[in-house]
């Protein structure tokens, strides 16, 4: 069998990420495979449904390098089509008229025994009674289903019995089709041979399974892909990560790091972390799919992206920078050449989570403390730190050149002369280059200020402790 898988996305929003994830998912195992992956616009949800939302959703794909192979369907073109099979099914028997609205069904259930409100099992008032448009059309269960089996390739056999399905609607009286109805014809026509996607989904199947034999279509493979869950093991919401593809895009994480971290949600392959793309074509197979959700985890996403920012060169994370996450960063910094705002990329993405956080940290460097961390301080500063910087101060002014390594030799010199650890005077000077204790290394930086510039902030620095005294 040829292998032709889909991801059919909605256009009533942005990509979310577990969208992205089952595109991933599709998209290797076609490729793993040797296959066909398509890609398929489903827009009928005509009041919700924007254009806007589906160039954001093809972008998206174009930011993660996940392409298809043959031209997008829109769905909304080939309502033609959906009505032929609706009209091809109401001849052959198997849908009917309906003008019954959910209100008159539960009218008449109500009363009846085991009545539960909450599973409304339509009682096929209208199976006979021969209306006609404008009305629902309902597909008819065949009277001779007592299950309906699958043999999903994640989840393994599934039965939902007959007692857990009613003629359900596949077209609106106002002759929008539905879901369900419209995705087996779709799926068909395309040629699905394997239907993956997320376990929301297993509740529909039953239905299109129904479908697909009362139109003597072929019947795909299912799998159902677990869900991403937060970290209480909830579905995955917004207080718990950020949902959408783009929103990850502007906050600095690569595309690559971002596709290696949502494939390894749900999938493994043995304790291996990283992989390059081509290893996961590979590897990748649907037994290796678990069946529990898999939870978000934004500390190891975060570290997966420290490992891709710290392999990319300075000057391709610039260009994303510059293209993604903040276009005006040169402008923005306009003392400093472009040289030395790649040589600071280089410093700050060896500590770096994201590429946002690499820029406000430069951005911080760029502008002078207007204040200092009170912790850092309190731990740092002590009663001989004013006269500490003073004397090292003129170890900087003595030092033969501003470099890190003349630099990093000429304090180390001093300090274990006068019997001092370094990190006595590094975490000062830090402080007064910062503002914070925390950072790059401090000679590094120092370097990269200049002499004029890193004099001033420790002078800075001095004048607040003698204004503290």
């Amino acid at each position: 069998m040829d292998v032709r898988v889909r991801f059919a996305p909605s256009p009533t929003g942005h990509l979310h990420i577990g969208g992205m994830r089952s595109a991933i998912f599709n998209w290797l195992f076609a490729r793993h495979n040797k296959g066909k992956f398509l890609l398929r616009i489903e827009d009928t949800d005509v009041e919700r449904s924007k254009k806007e939302y589906t160039d954001s959703i093809l972008a998206s794909f174009a930011w993660m390098h996940i392409d298809w192979d043959e031209p997008v369907v829109i769905q909304s073109e080939r309502i033609a089509r959906h009505k032929e099979i609706a009209q091809q099914l109401l001849d052959q028997g198997k849908a009917y008229y309906c003008t019954c609205s959910q209100e008159d069904v539960i009218a008449r259930l109500k009363n009846t025994p085991g009545f539960d409100p909450n599973f409304i099992k339509y009682d096929g008032f209208c199976r006979t009674k021969n209306h006609t448009a404008p009305a629902a059309i309902r597909f008819r269960i065949p009277d001779t289903a007592t299950t309906v089996e699958w043999n999903d390739l994640i989840r393994g056999h599934i039965s939902i019995g007959h007692d857990q399905l009613d003629d359900f609607i596949i077209v609106r009286s106002d002759g929008t089709p539905m879901y369900n109805f419209v995705v087996v014809i779709d799926d068909a026509d395309m040629r699905i041979s394997h239907v993956i996607r997320g376990e929301e989904h297993i509740a529909n199947t039953p239905k299109q399974i129904l479908l697909y034999q009362a139109c003597n279509f072929i019947l795909p493979q299912f799998a159902h892909l677990p869900m991403i869950l937060g970290p209480d093991g909830s579905k995955l919401s917004k207080r718990d990560a950020a949902t959408g593809v783009f929103e990850y895009k502007a906050n600095g994480y690569l595309p690559d790091a971002l596709f290696n971290y949502l494939v390894r949600l749900g999938w493994s392959h043995g304790d291996q972390e990283v992989f390059t793309r081509d290893e996961v074509i590979n590897y990748f197979d649907l037994a290796q799919v678990g069946k529990k959700g898999a939870i978000f985890d934004q500390q190891k996403l975060d570290w997966i992206n420290g490992v891709y920012l710290r392999n990319t060169s300075d000057r391709a994370l610039l260009e994303i920078i510059l293209k993604d996450v903040c276009p005006t960063l040169l402008t923005d910094l306009p003392k400093w050449r472009t040289d030395t705002i790649l040589l600071l990329i280089n410093i700050y993405k060896q500590r770096a989570k994201t590429l946002k956080e690499l820029v406000e940290d430069i951005k911080a460097l760029y502008a002078k403390p207007s204040h200092y961390n009170p912790e850092d301080i309190a731990q740092w500063i002590t009663l001989t730190t004013k006269q500490e910087l003073t004397e090292a101060l003129e170890v900087i002014h003595s030092a033969s050149s501003f470099t890190a390594d003349v630099l990093s030799h000429a304090v180390k010199d001093w300090t274990k002369n006068k019997n001092m650890k370094i990190v006595a005077i590094a975490q000062p000077f830090r402080i007064a280059l910062l503002g914070k204790s925390s950072g790059p290394g401090v000679f590094e930086l120092m370097a990269v200020l200049g002499k004029h510039e890193t004099v001033e902030r420790i002078n800075q620095l001095i004048q607040f402790i003698d204004a503290a005294k």
